[in-house]
């Protein structure tokens, strides 16, 4: 069987502005970087660079000599790694997915260029592809998948339990979504209450953010919130 859930969707996506380029002091979290072709990742941390290149075949860790200020960004120079961070928008020529710098890695000689920073919001919702990180604050159950995805004009996904679909529409930073469409199968453990949980917090107007790390969150005017993370 087929039940409707009648949903309004209110959401303002704010984008964060790139800061300018300065004197920076060391970030207090891990900065992340990555490549492809060859396959490569950087971390930077207060105490360290830890370069993996040639998709892991690679090992260079040397001590983080403290960033040095440029034009539009910061490098890092060792002598055998030379990092250069410029705060300019990347994407990771794999998928879709933006950041807010291009990163250029000189490892023993050899030049590989990159992303880094923040990940962006995308521009558009159609194509992309989310998971369930947590429902109303609680992580959602590793046994069933979940999942929510936006094409041109319509969402599907499963929030851990029924599948549900409908359409869907953005106009002046509010998306309308619905009627949706759900099967109304029961599921055992806490598929089904987590389910309801995200069906109660779409009942009403919620707001859409993207936090820096990538993720999506999902906020009700009720204080409830459902984060996702990006899967396409």
């Amino acid at each position: 069987m087929i039940r409707i859930i009648p949903t309004t969707l209110l959401s303002a996506l704010a984008l964060a502005a790139c800061a300018p380029a300065a004197d920076r002091p060391q970030p207090a979290a891990a900065y992340m970087a990555l490549g492809t072709e060859p396959g490569w990742t950087l971390e930077i941390t207060r105490e360290r660079l830890n370069y993996a290149g040639d998709y892991g075949e690679t090992r260079i860790v040397v001590p983080n000599p403290g960033a040095r200020a440029m034009v539009g960004g910061e490098t890092y120079v060792t002598d055998r790694l030379s990092v250069e961070v410029v705060r300019d928008e990347c994407s990771d020529g794999m998928s879709d997915r933006r950041y807010a710098d291009t990163v250029t890695v000189i490892a023993d000689g050899k030049t590989v260029k990159g992303c880094g920073g923040a990940i962006l919001p995308p521009g558009d919702l159609a194509g992309t592809s989310w998971t369930f990180v947590s429902i109303t604050g609680m992580a959602v159950a590793s046994d069933r998948p979940t999942s929510l995805m936006f094409d041109a004009d319509r969402l599907s996904g499963s929030a851990g339990c029924n599948r549900f679909s409908g359409s869907y529409s953005i106009a002046d930073r509010t998306l309308t979504a619905g009627p949706l469409m759900a099967t109304e199968m029961a599921c055992p453990g806490a598929g089904m209450a987590q389910e309801n949980a995200f069906f109660d917090l779409m009942r009403g107007p919620v707001r859409l953010s993207f936090p820096s790390d990538g993720t999506l969150k999902i906020s009700g005017a009720n204080g409830k919130t459902a984060v996702l993370k990006r899967a396409i």
